[in-house]
């Protein structure tokens, strides 16, 4: 007899059971190009965004350490109104399987939202927080999914508007938040 719910819970590789931290360096590992590198608590590199072209491109990759491609991000309409869609891979551009869809918000409201996240079904909002750099993904509950804000040292000296903190909550797709991460950080021209 088929049982109805599984025994154990499958996870995708980039999910954890556990709330997890990186740290985001907004520079790129390759001399003279725009992106950014990201350590896990370990201070190993897991994930790079290397912008070749120029800064705020229409086109950015969010790759693993070795350079494969996981999130394809494609810009579509003019810069202002455009909306960014995210794809599993170059490859499913062209064959339009789209992961995700994110549009600005433009309307004036009490929350600082900045834009909205789609990703089949389910709707995300990025919203700002108080300081210059810091923002967080929410659900359509307004229960916080991934926090990014500036890196502090324990003595509570900052470390620069370069370096940030990403906190990501149990469950999540940790690829999902990044290629977030690298929308908004298009969005505000910072890569």
């Amino acid at each position: 007899m088929a049982k109805v719910f599984p025994q154990r819970l499958v996870l995708s590789p980039f999910m954890s059971l556990e709330r997890e931290t990186f740290t985001i360096w907004m520079k790129s590992l390759i001399c003279h190009s725009n992106g950014c590198t990201v350590f896990d608590s370990n201070g190993d590199i897991v994930y790079r965004v290397d912008n070749y072209d120029k800064r705020c491109s229409n086109e950015a990759y969010l790759m693993d350490l070795r350079g494969r491609v996981l999130v394809a991000i494609r810009r579509k309409g003019l810069q202002i109104f455009g909306r960014w869609y995210g794809y599993t891979s170059p490859a499913n551009i062209n064959n339009d399987k789209l992961w995700f869809q994110v549009k600005r918000c433009y309307r004036i409201c009490m929350r600082n939202l900045v834009c909205q996240v789609s990703v089949g079904f389910d709707k995300f909002w990025v919203e700002k927080v108080a300081p210059k750099i810091a923002f967080r993904i929410v659900d359509i509950d307004g229960y916080v999914l991934a926090e990014v804000r500036q890196k502090q040292l324990s003595s509570g000296i900052s470390l620069g508007d370069d370096v940030l903190t990403l906190i990501v909550e149990p469950h999540i797709d940790h690829s999902l938040v990044m290629a977030i991460l690298v929308v908004y950080g298009l969005i505000k021209q910072k890569l």
